[in-house]
């Protein structure tokens, strides 16, 4: 990847695909135990393309951009959590795998299989596996914020492993993530690695809004990602202010 990743434009989010994707999309954060069945590096392989309606303003559709989008979600969070790890005086081991599976059970997190339609980082195995089917589907509707957001808040699980950072609860875990991916896409259109086109942060912020828990499940909840407001405030802290909102110190 080169120094900048050109954003397109990115379609509306009215189909909120980025709700089911995040509030589903973490298992209670970084699981324990456990590695991939089927070891792979990054998302190199072919993932199938799902029949799926095409709802992108801009048209790029195909496995091959949704491909070129997620290896570069992958390679700006290794740039920026490098950096940020080198200008604190120390080195930044970066995730080790990304795999994509296409059916339930196929990876495994401590002999759990990962069910459809999910994205989770594994700490013990030191991965994140996706559901390329159900990613590529809401990469079409969506777009390519989608795949920048999921993976810079599964790699945030990767960095709090990396921390030593482990709260009581679950939704505690789950916005600073939200945070932490906040800073990461911030920070890297700031310096220029990442170009927004106007429009887009309301967009996102759309989004945002539509996702978080049921009303009815208590914050204390295993497995508890916050509310719709908290996540879009922990988001958009980390946005502005870097990861100075986000209580790493």
């Amino acid at each position: 990847m080169g120094d900048r990743v050109e954003r397109r434009r990115l379609g509306p989010l009215a189909g909120l695909l980025v709700a089911v994707v995040v509030a589903a999309g973490c298992m209670g954060g970084g699981l324990d135990q456990g590695g991939p069945q089927q070891p792979a590096p990054r998302p190199s392989g072919e993932p199938a393309s799902p029949d799926a309606v095409t709802t992108r303003a801009d048209g790029t559709t195909s496995v091959a951009e949704f491909k070129q989008d997620f290896a570069d979600a992958v390679a700006v969070a290794e740039q920026y959590w490098t950096a940020r790890f080198r200008a604190s005086g120390q080195r930044f081991q970066p995730i080790r795998r990304v795999v994509p599976y296409t059916r339930a059970g196929e990876v495994t997190c401590g002999g759990q299989g990962l069910p459809r339609n999910n994205a989770v980082y594994c700490s013990a195995g030191d991965f994140i596996a996706y559901d390329v089917n159900w990613s590529v589907s809401a990469f079409r509707q969506v777009g390519d914020a989608f795949l920048f957001y999921l993976l810079g808040h599964e790699y945030a699980h990767g960095v709090q492993t990396r921390l030593g950072i482990r709260y009581n609860f679950t939704i505690q875990q789950e916005l600073q993530a939200d945070c932490m991916a906040g800073a990461y896409l911030g920070d890297s259109v700031r310096d220029g690695t990442l170009k927004l086109e106007d429009g887009d942060l309301d967009e996102f912020r759309e989004g945002l809004l539509a996702v978080g828990d049921d009303p009815d499940q208590p914050w204390f909840a295993e497995g508890a990602h916050g509310t719709a407001e908290q996540r879009s405030e922990k988001f958009f802290a980390g946005y502005e202010n870097s990861l100075d909102a986000c209580g790493l110190g």
